[in-house]
């Protein structure tokens, strides 16, 4: 989920517009390039201080003195920790939901386990490539920082992506998730109304409990993997992770009703 509960809302599993690429057109004047410019660096400082001094460390001092900048200046272009935070993470979730993009639409359309394999092996992926940028939106909070709703539109991208999955498979007429698992409880019902007033109507309680279930597996996994959970419980040699997370996506996708029980 996003780093603040502010942004943990139902508009973060859905954001109900198209997948894609935030932000205002590229700058056109000497000075509006020259702003992007300095901001980019500023932003790429924050970066790299968040592997070195952690988020909550962040300091708009610190990058200024990285980058020869009176504070002063540095304040021009960023107004405080706080709004560096929000273009930091807004940046990751980017990042990430581009990543995811690019991989599911590269997979026909008839094939959602192949769409949902290509998804889940993205996340993993940019996470391994960012372990920093992962940490900073999927990790614990930073003391005092709130993250207003512009990044919900952002840390949907994945979920979007997920949820068309699901859409898909119920306009087909498969049984989503697959016979057996009995329907969801009045009580957990209920508790699917924020996230059921977001989603097509058409896609039923069990199916959105499941997906949830889904989502917060994939995001697991990926968190206990990168954070060490998984230290002496799953081989370290990168080959037997891999498989191991291929194993995880391939079972979530039967319990989602869109795979296979077998394996190649």
């Amino acid at each position: 989920m996003p780093i603040s509960s502010a942004a943990a809302s139902a508009g973060a599993v859905v954001s109900g517009g198209p997948p894609g690429r935030t932000g205002a057109s590229a700058p056109r004047t000497a000075r509006e390039r020259a702003r992007a410019e300095i901001t980019a660096e500023i932003l790429a400082a924050g970066r790299r201080h968040l592997a070195t001094e952690g988020a909550a460390a962040l300091s708009l001092r610190a990058i200024a003195r990285e980058l020869g900048m009176a504070s002063s200046a540095v304040y021009r272009y960023v107004a405080s920790r706080d709004e560096l935070l929000t273009k930091l993470i807004t940046g990751a979730y980017d990042s990430l939901g581009a990543a995811a993009e690019e991989r599911e639409a590269a997979k026909d359309r008839s094939d959602l386990s192949g769409r949902w394999t290509a998804i889940c092996t993205a996340v993993r992926d940019w996470a391994l490539a960012n372990p920093h940028e992962y940490a900073l939106i999927y990790g614990s909070p930073v003391p005092g920082y709130v993250a207003p709703t512009d990044t919900i539109g952002p840390a949907s991208r994945v979920s979007n992506l997920l949820v068309q999955i699901l859409a898909d498979a119920v306009e087909r007429g498969l049984a989503v998730p697959p016979p057996g698992s009995g329907p969801v409880s009045p009580p957990a019902a209920a508790a699917l109304t924020p996230v059921r007033s977001v989603l097509p109507a058409e896609i039923p309680a069990a199916a959105v409990q499941t997906g949830l279930m889904m989502w917060a597996a994939l995001f697991g996994a990926v968190s206990f993997e990168l954070f060490g959970q998984f230290h002496n419980v799953v081989a370290e040699e990168p080959d037997k992770r891999e498989a191991f997370f291929a194993e995880c996506v391939r079972r979530w996708a039967v319990q989602l009703g869109i795979g296979t029980e077998s394996f190649d």
